[in-house]
C-alpha cells in the first residue's frame, strides 16, 4: 500500500453544462472541472457555493468532494399552504431555485428559504 499525499482545498462552484461542474479555487483562482459522479449532491449546489476538494498533492488530481452539511435554498414553486396545517408532519414537494425537488412542510410557501441537509437532501428548517 503506497502512501498517497493529499491537500485539501476550498472551491467554488460557477456553473456547470450536463454532466460537467467547473469549480475556481478561492485561494489562487484557478479552475478545476468534475464529472457529476464524484459530487454527492449536485442538485443542491447553486452557483457561489463553497466546497472541500481533497485533492492528490503529486499528480494534483481532486480524489473526492465534501459539500457542505447544509444549504441554504429559495423555494421557486410549490403547491400553495392551506390555512391551519401548521401542526401536522404532512410533506408536499417543493422545487427549488437548482431545480431539485425537496419534500417540505404544508406551511412553505414559493419565494420562502430553506435550509436543506445536502447528505439526505432532506428539509431541515425555513430561514426566516
Amino acid at each position: 500500500i503506497d502512501d498517497v499525499r493529499v491537500e485539501t482545498h476550498k472551491f467554488q462552484f460557477l456553473y456547470n453544462d450536463v454532466d460537467t461542474y467547473h469549480f475556481m479555487n478561492t485561494e489562487d483562482y484557478s479552475q478545476i472541472e468534475l464529472q457529476k459522479s464524484t459530487l454527492d449532491a449536485p442538485e443542491l449546489l447553486k452557483e457561489g457555493e463553497v466546497v472541500t476538494v481533497i485533492i492528490n498533492a503529486e499528480d494534483n488530481m481532486p480524489l473526492s468532494v465534501e459539500m457542505p452539511s447544509s444549504v441554504v435554498l429559495e423555494v421557486t414553486h410549490t403547491e400553495p399552504g392551506v390555512k391551519g396545517n401548521t401542526a401536522t408532519n404532512a410533506t408536499k414537494p417543493a422545487t427549488v431555485e437548482t431545480g431539485a425537488i425537496v419534500n417540505v412542510p404544508l406551511f412553505i410557501n414559493e419565494g420562502d428559504k430553506i435550509k436543506v441537509e445536502t447528505e439526505k437532501g432532506t428539509y431541515k428548517e425555513r430561514i426566516k
